[in-house]
């Protein structure tokens, strides 16, 4: 008997590309969306054979009835605090009600039980759910991807394209960053949210990579190497995200501000995988940096 899971953001990138791979392993594949919903990304939905249900996530009945016979509710939510912790408890009370035995919750994301309180407002939201759905009566898988490889292409100081440089921090030059692709990190999902004895926490990346490396990437692939630019200490980059945010307090209000921006370079630094959960799943096949960078 095939497995139903649920998938929340299933409109969004990442999600898509969750409820492909769930169809791919054999799954049934359950959809929920918001009346707001952007209709051609429904309709793509419904086009690969995605069951897609309605629901607002303020009516706990309509919740419950989208989570009646999943075997697994995935979430892809984005958002800030009123998706990742108000929407996702929603979800979560649903699920419980309905008796579904597990949950993924959305965080992907750099390992945050690494990281600090007020190093990355982001990921303090989700902090502050996982000590709800640890306090449910549900299994919690969290998958831990790093950063997503595709931020490398838009020439954050990490890797800047327009002035060939490559940040780093003092002690850091030989950091190994993760990074996971949105194809590996959906991969892998499907096969978590398929796998019954899936841990609390799973760590994944298609390739960790540090600033020297970078270095040596560049030089294969744009016959330069960039500079390693040593941007100061990680308790100057601390304190500075500390100050731009307390300046900028509409950014409270925006998914990704500016100092959010560089409170996600920061974690980068200061939290990596000592080890990977990659082999769980020998079918999945990882991307290389080389690739990652070489993707338009």
């Amino acid at each position: 008997m095939k497995s139903t899971i649920l998938v929340a953001g299933a409109t969004g990138n990442l999600g898509e590309k969750i409820c492909r791979d769930l169809l791919g392993r054999g799954a049934n594949v359950r959809a929920i969306v918001r009346a707001e919903s952007e209709p051609a990304k429904v309709k793509a939905l419904q086009d690969l054979d995605v069951s897609v249900v309605e629901a607002n996530f303020a009516d706990a009945s309509q919740l419950q009835s989208a989570c009646s016979g999943v075997s697994c509710v995935v979430s892809a939510l984005a958002g800030l605090d009123d998706v990742i912790i108000t929407a996702q408890s929603q979800l979560l009370n649903a699920a419980v009600q309905a008796g579904v035995p597990r949950f993924i919750p959305s965080d992907f994301c750099t390992d945050y039980t690494q990281l600090s309180e007020g190093d990355n407002r982001n990921f303090d939201f989700r902090k502050k759910f996982k000590t709800v759905i640890d306090d449910s009566a549900i299994k919690a898988t969290s998958i831990f991807n790093g950063a997503f490889s595709y931020v490398l292409q838009y020439g954050i100081p990490l890797f800047n394209f327009k002035d060939h440089t490559i940040a780093y921090y003092e002690g850091k030059a030989d950091w190994k960053i993760d990074f996971t692709t949105l194809d590996d990190t959906a991969a892998f999902t499907a096969a978590a949210a398929l796998d019954d004895e899936s841990p609390r926490y799973l760590r994944v990346a298609s390739f960790q990579v540090s600033p020297h490396d970078l270095a040596t990437l560049s030089q294969q692939l744009y016959g330069e190497p960039f500079q390693l630019v040593n941007g100061g200490t990680m308790e100057q980059f601390s304190a500075y995200n500390q100050k731009m945010r307390a300046e900028n307090q509409e950014g409270e209000t925006e998914l990704y501000p500016k100092w959010q921006q560089a409170q996600y370079l920061y974690s980068m630094f200061a939290a990596h995988h000592s080890s990977l959960d990659n082999s769980r799943y020998p079918d999945i096949r990882w991307s290389s940096a080389k690739e990652a960078l070489q993707q338009k």
